[in-house]
């Protein structure tokens, strides 16, 4: 059986993402990300290339892990400037159709009720295309720049995000009954207000009560994404996501972690079935294999050994600084977020922990498979990772911006059409509809924000 392959672009607003130094090559545009053309031109591209969105990475902070300061950060630019990745979202939106927007809000930092407002206002601009990538945080710098003493202990920020979505999809969900907004000109009745439910919230980590101020927007719940790799974040991602984000390990290692989210999901009371799994990847395309070899080779040149270190080190929580690089890679991890993150890397091989180094070195193209080559070179190496792991499609990381792109809308996804294991258009509706190839936009009854629903709610 052939299942369609998916894709996400994967970016943050920022003019360094995963590969630290490529913003020096000579057809990378990122250093105008702060510019509206930027968004503007990537959207089209990637709307040409039916991709079902573009997902915008954010972490609140600053990485200054490495060498105990922010010089390495601030001399490479790794991730700052970094800018706010909710405004883009109409600016993209109003040159697109159909293209959908998965953003990173970072929970721990936001308060639900206000959150909840920002989200309905983008999902009525986008005619219903948002998604909300939930995180909860890794960098102490975020805590500490927003005025608390420490982060929240891992486990503990998943109990608050549980929380926290209870009250957004109150909101969201249980506030404005379907047929509440009136409108009508005759009698002077703007909306019904036996249809508009007071929230009130009384719990462990929020208390509060009030009424969404916004109207229901066409998906009501953003569509959610979430990229939690340990226990407890794939316990919150069975409960709660549509659409889960994974690191690329092995294909048995991956297939092992989908079916495990999955069966989570049926433990959570819904459908396993609603889950789609998009795997972190890199792909360098051209016309022939010796041409995106030569391409790679070059992208090799402009790669930053030194910033990566500052990378590795933030996104670990160990300060890579204080080790030789021939040394094998320290275990001290701080809590479970920072093992998922350099996971993928850092395992052991044939009985020997890897090297500082080499993690750095394998670390150098993002976390997951390269795959390099030809159009249909490539096209058989995606099908094969879709096939064995059970993974809808993948998360696609650029090297070089908006070049890699363009080759793989131009180059790689015709292929793949051809094959009949890719979209030949979208499907219409929002991107709940598109992505679920269901015809109505709300989440289904079997999700928990269903819960939350009034009696004259669909």
């Amino acid at each position: 059986m052939h299942h369609e392959i998916r894709f996400n672009a994967f970016l943050a607003h920022s003019s360094v993402h995963q590969m630290p130094g490529l913003w020096r090559h000579p057809q990378d545009e990122s250093l105008q990300h702060k510019t509206m053309a930027y968004w503007q031109k990537l959207a089209r591209i990637l709307e040409r290339g039916k991709f079902d969105a573009i997902f915008l990475a954010d972490a609140i902070g600053v990485n200054d892990v490495h060498g105990g300061s922010l010089d390495t950060a601030v001399r490479h630019g790794l991730r700052l400037p970094r800018h706010d990745p909710w405004a883009v979202v109409p600016v993209m939106a109003a040159v697109t159709q159909h293209l959908g927007f998965g953003v990173t809000g970072t929970l721990s930092y936001e308060e639900p009720y206000l959150f909840a407002r920002k989200l309905s206002t983008l999902d009525h601009l986008t005619s219903g295309r948002l998604a909300w990538n939930i995180v909860t945080g890794y960098l102490e710098s975020g805590a500490k720049a927003v005025g608390r003493a420490a982060m929240d202990a891992h486990d503990l920020r998943y109990d608050i995000a549980d929380e926290f979505m209870e009250v957004v999809y109150k909101f969201w969900e249980g506030c404005w009954e379907d047929g509440a907004l009136l409108t009508d000109r005759a009698s002077g009745v703007f909306a019904d207000p036996s249809k508009v439910h007071r929230i009130v919230h009384e719990g462990t980590y929020f208390n509060l009560e009030g009424i969404h101020m916004v109207d229901p927007s066409p998906q009501r719940t953003p569509v959610l994404y979430q990229a939690g790799a340990s226990g407890r974040g794939r316990r919150f991602a069975g409960t709660h996501a549509e659409c889960v984000f994974l690191i690329g390990q092995t294909q048995a290692a991956l297939s092992e972690v989908v079916s495990g989210i999955r069966a989570q999901a049926e433990q959570a009371g819904r459908d396993p079935s609603d889950l789609s799994f998009l795997m972190s990847a890199i792909i360098i395309v051209d016309e022939t294999e010796a041409k995106a070899r030569a391409r790679m080779a070059q992208y090799h040149e402009y790669l930053d050994l030194n910033a990566l270190l500052g990378l590795i080190s933030g996104t670990s929580g160990v300060d890579l600084s204080k080790y030789d690089l021939d040394s094998p890679y320290p275990d001290t991890r701080r809590d479970a977020s920072a093992h998922t993150l350099v996971e993928a890397n850092t395992r052991i091989r044939d009985g020997r922990v890897p090297t500082i180094r080499e993690v750095v070195q394998r670390s150098a193209f993002g976390r997951g498979p390269v795959m390099v080559g030809s159009a249909s070179q490539v096209a058989d190496q995606l099908q094969t990772w879709v096939e064995s792991t059970g993974i809808t499609g993948f998360n696609l990381i650029y090297a070089v911006m908006p070049a890699d792109y363009e080759a793989i809308a131009d180059l790689l996804v015709p292929e793949l059409q051809k094959r009949g294991v890719f979209k030949r258009d979208y499907r219409p509706g929002t991107l709940r509809e598109k992505l679920q190839a269901v015809s109505q936009p709300l989440l289904p009854a079997s999700h928990p924000a269903a819960r939350h629903r009034v009696p004259g709610h669909a």
